[in-house]
């Protein structure tokens, strides 16, 4: 039994968005993920079950790890085709933004989007007030975008639209969310919601083999200098810091995804209980923060990063600062951490 959390009005406003529009678009934040990318792809899938023309609009290049998901290669990306891009949000009959929840996070189409005269629906499962659609379901509880489109498929009596192609790409966001359910998993009703996916026929096995088993020589590269080289343990703090600059990334020959999960690789180390990879590229600087817990995270991103997230996963972007300062934020955290720790009295 699959609990329904979403409330009847939203599931009537998500199933009657769609009525009546023939040119539907979905995008997704800039670097897209397996929750970002699975959650329009499967979306798509099932819109096109129900006679709806769908295009997938991307700021930038997903990485070429989630190119096992079906209708990767139909994607506009904005980087490569800008005026397509456009065109798309602009003509569309409804656009439906997944997995972000500030402008800012779609980058280069922020403009597009926020001109579009089109109704606009919002499915998001980030913290944060923002509203940038007619129509917000946001659920930050959920463990992924995908589980909470899940939810609101099943629950708007969608479920037999749900194709095998769709199934897949929704149980992506759901495991690459979770790092394969070992973090922000423990509702149970959320394997029932496996359970229902691969009713539809998916693989689970090759999805997890492909998206998060197989990897290049170079991130094989990048991960293997940034924990021999570039990791500071900071054990007082039970801490640990991984800092890329864009020169060391472009010499081991960086691609998007590369970098994918090394920030959760120092939390093996016992006594770690929160790690961070800095990671600097060409227009911003990019904040990843994972942690094991009661330790959270999603604030630490909010107030210094301008991000947020969930409790043991979140990241954030620092835009006109440069390395140095957002280290030496890091570092001020840190101190913080240790003041709070020798004033705190112990009661007996």
């Amino acid at each position: 039994m699959i609990e329904q959390i979403v409330t009847d009005q939203e599931l009537r406003a998500f199933a009657t968005f769609f009525d009546g529009k023939r040119d539907i678009v979905l995008t997704c934040h800039m670097s897209p993920d397996g929750d970002a990318l699975g959650s329009c792809l499967g979306l798509a899938a099932v819109l096109r079950q129900r006679g709806k023309r769908v295009n997938i609009v991307t700021p930038d290049m997903p990485p070429a790890t989630l190119s096992i998901l079906p209708g990767y290669a139909g994607i506009a990306i904005a980087t490569q085709k800008p005026e397509r891009a456009n065109v798309l949000l602009r003509h569309a009959d409804g656009i439906v933004a997944l997995d972000f929840n500030e402008p800012h996070r779609i980058d280069r189409l922020a403009n597009a989007y926020t001109r579009a005269k089109s109704p606009k629906l919002n499915i998001d499962h980030h913290l944060g007030d923002c509203r940038l659609a007619d129509i917000t379901i946001r659920y930050p509880g959920m463990s992924s975008t995908c589980e909470l489109l899940f939810r609101l498929l099943y629950h708007a009596g969608w479920y037999d639209d749900i194709t095998p192609e769709a199934a897949t790409c929704i149980y992506c966001g759901m495991m690459t969310d979770t790092g394969n359910f070992s973090y922000n998993s423990n509702r149970p009703d959320l394997y029932a919601i496996v359970y229902h996916l691969m009713l539809k026929g998916i693989d689970k096995d090759a999805i997890y083999d492909h998206v998060l088993n197989a990897a290049t020589e170079s991130s094989l590269r990048i991960k293997g200098y940034a924990l021999a080289d570039k990791m500071t343990l900071y054990p007082d703090c039970q801490a640990a810091l991984l800092v890329l600059t864009s020169d060391e990334l472009k010499a081991r020959g960086f691609r998007k995804g590369d970098t994918e999960g090394l920030v959760n690789m120092p939390l093996r180390i016992p006594g770690i209980r929160w790690s961070t990879f800095v990671r600097q590229d060409p227009e911003y600087i990019k904040v990843s923060m994972r942690s094991t817990g009661d330790f959270a995270v999603n604030g630490l991103c909010q107030e210094y990063f301008n991000g947020g997230g969930h409790l043991n996963a979140a990241g954030g972007e620092a835009r006109g600062s440069s390395l140095d300062e957002v280290i030496a934020t890091y570092l001020s955290i840190l101190d913080k951490i240790r003041n709070d720790e020798s004033n705190r009295t112990t009661e007996i």
